[in-house]
């Protein structure tokens, strides 16, 4: 065992994550719901940039609806932006053949 070769690919993978995580902040996902009636654009890091509403949601009547729509619109944004972390994770990952559920950085 290389304890030399051991420490430059750890520090090797922790640059590569920093340069994945300064990625992922500067990305952008859209959630939609309602057919694309509400759109959320929310950064990597989880903030939102961004809401669009359709006027056909914009309903005084049925405020209950709109709440739901835009609910449902964050949570596809999040969702999106985890599928884009995993999947920029596995990237770097990929040649590791670390156990099930294991995540880093730990």
């Amino acid at each position: 065992m290389n304890i030399a070769l051991m420490m430059k690919q750890a520090q090797q993978m922790q640059g590569k994550m920093q340069e994945m995580q300064t990625r992922l902040a500067a990305a952008e996902c859209e959630g939609t719901a309602g057919g694309g009636a509400v759109k959320i654009t929310m950064t990597g890091k989880g903030n939102a940039v961004s809401i669009k509403l359709d006027p056909s949601v914009v309903n005084a009547a049925d405020v209950e609806m709109l709440e739901d729509l835009v609910v449902a619109a964050i949570n596809d944004a999040v969702a999106k932006k985890e599928a884009l972390a995993a999947e920029e994770q596995q990237k770097i990952m990929g040649g590791l053949n670390l156990p099930a559920g294991m995540k880093l950085p730990f």
